[in-house]
């Protein structure tokens, strides 16, 4: 069926390196080549970003700057560090992101600098432990805070929150399969939405700073830490809370004009969300104490409570919703990983399909949500994502220094979006601050979460390094039977790399 209905053949992994004379233009482009369509806009890009961006993390859990840093002062202050540090970041796969015009975001651009088996170790554990157990966790949070208010006083049954949970990814991975679009327009709704409460916290910060009730605010510095250890852990604590500025890069073979909308959504993101991080810890800092922040187990909910009266029951409906936009940019991003990894061989290519009308990746949708369920199974499911706290700035950082590698083994490639080496050092250096404070600090989950990504080597070895004829034939002849069947089940077929014309002009010469 893949041979006669639909093309399977692939795309060269260097075809971005130089433009070729003609390129497709639509979802059928040369020679009847089955792509991605370009259906996500500025505006939905723009909503990804700050919708993954803009988690449960600042709604639930900013005391963790404020633990450490023992002041508001300090705090805004390392708030408004972090913002510039993932600014930092977000510019580098601004320029990654329109060089290497793949989707897959850092495993894409780890893959083009370094090759397959650090691109493939990242996606190991992304795919089979990181991505599932984060979806699990999200979509627990969204279920505990809707049925907050049916069980007041006590934790909500056990059963019910899973559940809950299992519904909200499973309606989540329909939508996405449908339609592109139906995905952006949830995402968007639901960015809108948070965005809306964050801006109520904001506004009543503000009418209480303008009726004078700023007292704790008469000396924000009195009682900083100005120990290193915990101003390293502190900004840690407010980096987690800016991370998800990568998620437009893991569907870049999707953005309509990559080369315009890509760096310009980075752009007009970062610095809202930073803006209203800073503003809405100033609210918190306003209205709560110390005390009553530290004691607090969800600082805005606690927030709520002490100035909303009858209407605090929105501040749990809003974090609800901010983790069900936060799931919904979460299942985006990681489709698309696993069907770029599977387009590139380091999967089954049964992963690799889209649907032959509608154009979504349905096989790599279904396989993650499947994922998600099961781990929705593990009872300390939260757990597992103590084994990799140190995963995503190793990862980050790897893409960031393969933009130097790039940088110095390809001058001549184009690059629309070409900034001064400045940035990638400077965040390269930070990386490394991040990757060394969670295996100090959590050692021993750290050296697990290290050997879970270990076991990927001899998966590598026997699945992609070993020539066809030497790898076992049971695992060809079982690729092969599931790519079969499966696109006669999801009505799919074998796709090809998107090939941006404007992007991939004549290289440059220096």
């Amino acid at each position: 069926m893949g041979q006669t209905l639909c093309p399977s053949s692939r795309a060269e992994s260097d075809l971005d390196l130089k433009a070729p004379a003609g390129a497709a233009s639509g979802p059928q482009g040369q020679g009847g080549k089955i792509v991605m369509r370009r259906e996500i806009s500025l505006a939905n890009g723009i909503c990804l970003i700050m919708g993954n961006m803009i988690g449960s993390g600042i709604f639930v859990s900013p005391k963790g700057v404020l633990l450490h840093s023992a002041s508001y002062g300090l705090s805004l202050v390392i708030w408004a560090l972090g913002g510039m540090f993932s600014v930092f970041g977000a510019l580098c796969y601004a320029e990654l992101g329109t060089t290497i015009t793949k989707s897959g975001a850092s495993y894409a651009y780890i893959l083009e600098a370094f090759g397959g088996f650090l691109a493939f170790i990242r996606l190991w554990t992304s795919i089979l432990l990181v991505e599932p157990a984060s979806k699990a966790v999200i979509s627990l949070t969204f279920a505990n805070y809707l049925v907050q208010a049916l069980y007041p006083t006590c934790q909500p049954p056990y059963d019910a929150v899973r559940l809950i949970a299992a519904a909200c990814l499973c309606m989540l991975i329909f939508i996405n399969c449908a339609y592109v679009k139906w995905g952006t327009l949830v995402q968007d709704v639901f960015t809108y939405t948070k965005i809306m409460s964050l801006v109520l916290i904001i506004t009543i910060g503000f009418i209480k700073i303008i009726t004078g009730e700023t007292k704790n605010f008469d000396s924000p510095f009195e009682g900083s830490s100005m120990e290193a250890g915990s101003i390293a852990l502190a900004l840690y604590s407010a980096l987690f809370s800016y991370s998800g500025w990568d998620t437009l890069n893991f569907v870049t073979e999707e953005i309509v004009n990559p080369k315009r909308n890509l760096p310009l959504a980075i752009a007009i993101s970062m610095p809202i969300v930073t803006i209203i991080y800073l503003l809405t810890n100033v609210a918190y800092y306003v209205v709560l104490d110390m005390p009553s922040f530290m004691a607090s187990d969800a600082v805005a909910v606690t927030f709520g409570n002490q100035v909303l009266g009858p209407m605090s029951w929105i501040i749990p409906i809003a974090v609800a919703m901010s983790c069900y936009g936060g799931l919904n940019a979460s299942v985006i991003a990681t489709s698309r990983l696993s069907f770029v990894g599977a387009r590139q061989g380091h999967l089954p290519d049964s992963l690799s399909l889209i649907h032959a009308t509608r154009y979504t990746p349905i096989p790599a949708l279904l396989f993650n949500g499947m994922m998600g369920l099961i781990f929705l199974c593990v009872e300390d499911v939260f757990q597992l994502i103590n084994y990799f706290s140190f995963s995503y700035w190793l990862y980050i950082g790897l893409s960031v220094a393969g933009l130097i590698y790039l940088r110095y083994t390809q001058p001549d490639r184009h690059r629309p979006v070409k900034l001064t080496l400045l940035f990638p050092f400077i965040y390269c250096v930070c990386s490394l601050f991040l990757i060394i404070v969670p295996l100090y600090s959590d050692t021993v989950n750290s050296l697990i979460g290290i050997a879970i990504a270990l076991s990927g080597v001899p998966v590598y070895y026997l699945c992609i390094y070993l020539p066809d004829e030497r790898r076992p034939r049971w695992v060809s002849r079982l690729n092969a039977t599931v790519t079969k069947y499966t696109q006669i089940v999801c009505c799919c077929c074998l796709t090809d790399l998107v090939v941006d014309t404007e992007n991939l002009a004549e290289s440059k010469t220096q």
